[in-house]
């Protein structure tokens, strides 16, 4: 194979797996005219159309999909092979991608970038922070984290937090002009802020539980998000009331009287963060890095 050969496909591979031609392009060090020059001589040379572009996405062909089950195996397992050439030096190097939902980004890797950036100053981190329950193999991450109870159950899980607690809440002067609700059936006569759930569109039931007993009350309200961040801030401006995970920011809140909780005793706890991967032959040594510093072990630990 000629070089040239060789950069075409792995430009190919990129645009695949990061769904973009500009963030292939930076991942690749080159600029987006460039790499659309060599995705075009690479399909000149094939003779056949390997990528569908819009002006807002990108996604391989029929024959991409094809190719791109072919040879992306290779480009991994060179990949590995690199990064354990590089172990033998004691250098790490590669690029880590990692979906992720908010409260982790916020609260678990934010915290512990620079930490891991200090010992593995080689290896790039891209984080895609998504609320929603993205496939991480079709979306070609290499881990993702998420609450336990969403898991695929073919994926190697690491719990990375003790079960998370769930809260109602709202501002004090919400509850001042509307008063507060004494069990969830209440919640109907609520404006609530509604959360989406954005793999098939639908909006959350909030779940609680009393005496053992589970149940769910669909809700309704002026505001609907798939991100918390925004319910969060909507709950604190008095729109309505709303129910996150405690630690994603709500503890603070509630702690400096910003918001007041309500159903203390009908919320729920739902399984701990997870960080999950695909269960391979081969762990990259960069994920097994990522894992070490955010679980606080060697060479990470008491410091990241």
């Amino acid at each position: 194979m000629r070089g040239s050969d060789f950069a075409e496909l792995k430009a190919f591979v990129a645009v695949v797996e990061r769904q973009s031609f500009a963030r292939a392009a930076e991942h690749l060090g080159i600029s987006p005219s460039a790499l659309s020059q060599t995705i075009r001589q690479l399909e000149g040379r094939i003779g056949a159309r390997l990528l569908n572009r819009t002006t807002r996405s990108v996604a391989p062909s029929a024959s991409g999909e094809r190719l791109y089950a072919r040879i992306a195996p290779l480009f991994r397992e060179m990949d590995v092979a690199v990064a354990e050439a590089g172990e033998s030096t004691g250098r790490m190097s590669g690029t880590l991608r990692i979906n992720t939902l908010g409260i982790a980004a916020r609260t678990i890797i934010a915290p512990r970038l620079s930490r891991f950036h200090r010992v593995h100053p080689d290896v790039v981190i891209d984080i895609v922070v998504d609320d929603a329950l993205a496939d991480i193999v079709s979306g070609r991450f290499d881990a993702g984290i998420r609450v336990g109870g969403q898991l695929e159950k073919d994926m190697v899980a690491i719990r990375l937090t003790p079960d998370l607690d769930m809260v109602a809440v709202a501002s004090p002067d919400y509850l001042a002009r509307h008063g507060t609700p004494r069990s969830p059936s209440d919640l109907h006569r609520h404006a609530c802020i509604n959360w989406r759930l954005q793999m098939d569109g639908r909006r959350y039931r909030w779940e609680f539980m009393k005496r053992g007993k589970r149940f769910e009350v669909e809700v309704d309200g002026p505001v609907v998000t798939n991100h918390a961040d925004i319910g969060i801030a909507a709950a604190v401006e008095g729109l309505g009331i709303a129910y996150h995970f405690e630690r994603d920011g709500v503890g603070e809140l509630l702690a400096q009287g910003r918001l007041v909780q309500v159903l203390a005793d009908w919320s729920i706890s739902r399984p701990g963060l997870f960080l999950y991967y695909p269960n391979r032959e081969h762990r990259p040594a960069p994920l097994a890095a990522f894992i070490d510093c955010l679980l606080g072990r060697a060479p990470f630990d008491g410091a990241c």
